[in-house]
């Protein structure tokens, strides 16, 4: 076996339940049983490299250059994906040795709950990755979408997870191998990929101090009163993370509590057939979302889906709603072309934080925010409704941020 070879074998050991994406010049290579499968999902030549114990190494590859398409098709048809790298080049590992092979290490692990690229997410959809925890009787989800930096937690009855998971659409649920055991049934029926973590990852004291870490807080009290089982459930979320992103910590808010009783209770079945957001047949046609979405943003069609999917039945909460509307049916003239040029700010950020962003994102910042600017402009304050008048006074106070974006 060649020293290449070998430091392939080691390195997919340590993700037996991947695809290994290995980084050679300009292709992802895949080998033995990995290429098998990959060839068969995409649709490419399998081809073969050398032998092993004297049989035929199968093997194929994609181009760096088009490797999110592939990406994008592999995890939609279940696999994961743990993207190898080329930590050197080839010119460095001869510095070390002539016979050194160069230095490689999975730098991420794709997951249909931890995507970020463009091309792989919907604009307008959200891209949940929800965790189930247990302790005793209690039970408590927590989901997150790295792609946003939303993060939230509430505790539910165990008969409510179904149609919470409905209310979401997730497309990776975190579970240990005893709830998958006990939710193996509503894990089916919603059709969503179930990730099986160990019970470290669960474990409330640890998930306390992630949390904490991560936030960089002496304690969660500022965000809430958490019960125990909330911490294990948004400790899990953020191991995972740190797992499939090998460290580097999406840029998530601080978690927000969120409770089943605030919300209208739509049970899967009753939302199914209602066709809100998901039609009988799978697609966003023909549903009450596509029927009333008249939004100019990713963001506002974001909401709008968060909204549709949970209703409220806090008064107060639909009453500041309503004033919103009645406020935005006199809109200004000109406010939603304005809108129509702001670009997707939260999406742009969450690839900044993790290293994966470039100039085009860096411009979407910029703009952005100059577009934050011409909104205030065109927006009087006299008469806004409080749901707006909140987010109006974010708007403006990042003149220092543009400048040195331009000049970037």
């Amino acid at each position: 076996m060649t020293p290449m070879m070998a430091q392939y074998q080691e390195i997919k050991a340590q993700y037996p339940d991947a695809l290994l994406f290995y980084r050679m010049g300009d292709f992802y290579e895949m080998f033995f049983d990995d290429a098998a499968g990959a060839a068969e999902a995409l649709d490419i030549a399998l081809t073969k490299r050398g032998k092993h114990e004297g049989e035929d190494i199968p093997m194929c590859g994609v181009p760096v250059h088009a490797a999110e398409g592939y990406l994008l098709t592999l995890i939609r048809k279940g696999f994961r994906v743990a993207v190898c790298e080329q930590l050197e080049s080839p010119a460095e590992a001869k510095k070390r040795g002539s016979k050194s092979v160069v230095k490689r290490d999975v730098v991420r692990l794709v997951t249909p709950g931890t995507l970020t690229e463009e091309s792989l997410l919907e604009a307008r959809r959200h891209n949940y990755l929800v965790a189930l925890a247990q302790v005793r009787d209690d039970w408590a989800m927590a989901w997150a979408d790295i792609s946003t930096g939303a993060f939230q937690v509430m505790t539910l009855p165990r008969g409510r997870i179904g149609a919470e998971l409905a209310r979401l659409a997730p497309s990776e649920v975190l579970v240990t191998d005893a709830t998958e055991e006990e939710l193996g049934h509503v894990l089916s029926d919603m059709r969503v990929a179930a990730t099986t973590l160990g019970k470290a990852s669960f474990d409330s004291t640890g998930a306390e101090k992630k949390l904490t870490d991560l936030f960089d807080v002496q304690t969660l009290d500022a965000f809430g009163s958490f019960a125990r089982v909330e911490v294990s459930a948004m400790g899990a979320l953020v191991d995972y993370l740190d797992i499939t992103q090998k460290g580097k910590l999406p840029l998530l808010q601080p978690p927000r509590q969120d409770s089943v009783s605030r919300l209208l209770q739509i049970d899967a079945a009753t939302r199914r057939n209602l066709e809100l957001t998901h039609s009988l047949q799978g697609g966003r046609q023909g549903t009450l979302l596509s029927v009333i979405d008249r939004t100019v943003t990713a963001a506002g069609a974001r909401l709008l889906e968060r909204r549709l999917s949970s209703p409220s039945r806090d008064l107060p909460v639909i009453w500041g709603r309503l004033d919103a509307i009645d406020w935005a049916m006199t809109a200004p003239h000109g406010l939603r072309d304005a809108l129509r040029k702001v670009p997707d700010l939260d999406r742009a950020l969450s690839r900044l934080g993790l290293d994966r962003g470039g100039p085009r994102d860096l411009a979407s910042v910029r703009n952005a925010l100059v577009q934050a600017q011409d909104l205030m402009g065109l927006v009087a304050t006299d008469g806004l409704p409080d749901l707006l008048a909140a987010a109006y006074k974010a708007l403006g106070g990042h003149d220092d941020l543009v400048d040195l974006l331009d000049t970037a």
